[in-house]
């Protein structure tokens, strides 16, 4: 079931992502974007790496983010790859 926020291009589906806020129309979560962000990119340029978002997607998305940074913080946390497993393998 589709769940509107409060931010115009921000929507949770539990058919989608388990129900991670995510872009509307789009399998894009919110913590993709934060993560490009916090890699230095500023948000005029993200869409050139994700070219199916317009930019006001992408200002949506950090404004999303500002206001549920723990909720947005904690799916990033749980996403991450171990790369210490990779490590011990490649010795």
């Amino acid at each position: 079931m589709l769940t509107v926020t409060e931010h115009k291009y921000v929507v949770t589906d539990k058919k989608i992502l388990g129900g991670e806020p995510v872009i509307k129309g789009t399998r894009t979560p919110i913590r993709a974007i934060v993560e490009i962000y916090r890699l230095g990119t500023p948000p005029e340029e993200i869409p050139s790496h994700l070219p199916h978002l317009s930019l006001a997607q992408v200002f949506d998305a950090l404004s999303f983010y500002s206001d549920n940074s723990d909720l947005i913080n904690g799916y990033i946390k749980s996403n991450q790859v171990d790369t210490t497993a990779e490590l011990s393998l490649n010795e």
